[in-house]
């Protein structure tokens, strides 16, 4: 029996995985919360997909241009997401007077409350192992936002593009474990 269709992730309102639905090697018309919470896993490694790299990476999904608009939709709302907290904790560290440089730098760490709001919302049920990498990158576009707003650089109304910029060049392969359909929860996946 299938789900209902519906809701506004465009899967199955019962919110139930598509691969209890649909037979091996098919594929279904929308996304599902298990595509959301796929995609999410996946911006720790990619944070700008091609579409052909949807493409990839969905195997289960009968891509059409809703489809692949709705998937690029999220990963821009994934960023949208990043770069607000990067900026938010940025700023906060101006206010308090933390420096830039030094042992006392600002620094992401796993033990830190910008990790947890990071993870928590990419992460929600911390059944993935956050790679190393997003945490690099994550402390990175942390201290390019901080150093911005230290030299009062955030008066230009574009000063966000060069971040950005440099952020975008940072996307890492996404594991193989992604290919198949469902979420991975590899708890132990390093990298």
């Amino acid at each position: 029996m299938r789900g209902v269709p519906g809701g506004s992730l465009g899967g199955y309102a019962d919110g139930g995985d598509s691969s209890l639905y649909l037979p091996p090697g098919s594929s279904q018309e929308g996304l599902s919360p298990c595509h959301l919470k796929k995609a999410k896993l996946m911006f720790f490694y990619t944070r700008y997909p091609s579409s052909n790299t949807l493409k990839t990476y969905f195997p289960d999904v009968k891509f059409n241009r809703c489809i692949t608009s709705q998937l690029i939709k999220w990963f821009s709302n994934f960023r949208e997401f990043f770069y607000i907290q990067m900026e938010r904790f940025a700023r906060q560290a101006v206010r308090e007077g933390v420096m830039g440089g030094g042992e006392a730098a600002l620094r992401l760490r796993r033990d830190s409350e910008l990790y947890r709001i990071l993870n928590l919302h990419y992460n929600k049920s911390n059944d993935y192992h956050v790679p190393d990498r997003f945490v690099e990158i994550s402390d990175l576009a942390l201290r390019e936002f901080f150093t911005a707003i230290q030299a009062g650089r955030d008066t230009d109304p574009c000063w966000k593009k060069s971040i950005y910029k440099i952020i975008c060049k940072l996307d890492s392969p996404v594991p193989d474990c992604f290919r198949l359909p469902g979420c991975p929860t590899d708890t132990q996946s390093t990298g």
